[in-house]
């Protein structure tokens, strides 16, 4: 895919205590965020144009799932890098305490 870094790599601190991210797979999920971005307008010119209620109902359920499914990725990427490198760190309890907390948003 093009990414020069590692998920182990993707989060470091900044100078100034901010949390940055090198997103592996960043221009694959820039795609599918552009997609999603195009099906939610498609979504406002059903609505505008009146389409069945169903139909409009049924694209609402795709961006759900395509957004889901960014998460998942998200997660997957957070969870393969961030997690094991603070593990790795000795910084569990924090980490798992903010994976819990990220899951419980995600779910």
């Amino acid at each position: 895919m093009g990414d020069t870094h590692s998920p182990q790599e993707c989060c470091h601190e900044a100078a100034q205590a901010e949390r940055s991210v090198v997103q592996p797979g960043k221009a694959a999920l820039l795609k599918r965020l552009a997609r999603i971005e195009g099906q939610v307008r498609g979504i406002s010119g059903m609505i505008e144009s009146d389409r069945y209620c169903v139909d409009v109902l049924t694209q609402v359920a795709a961006v759900k799932s395509a957004l889901d499914a960014v998460a998942l990725q998200l997660l997957e990427n957070h969870m393969k890098g961030c997690v094991s490198r603070a593990l790795q760190q000795g910084d569990a309890t924090g980490m798992v305490t903010e994976l819990i907390d990220v899951v419980k948003k995600v779910r």
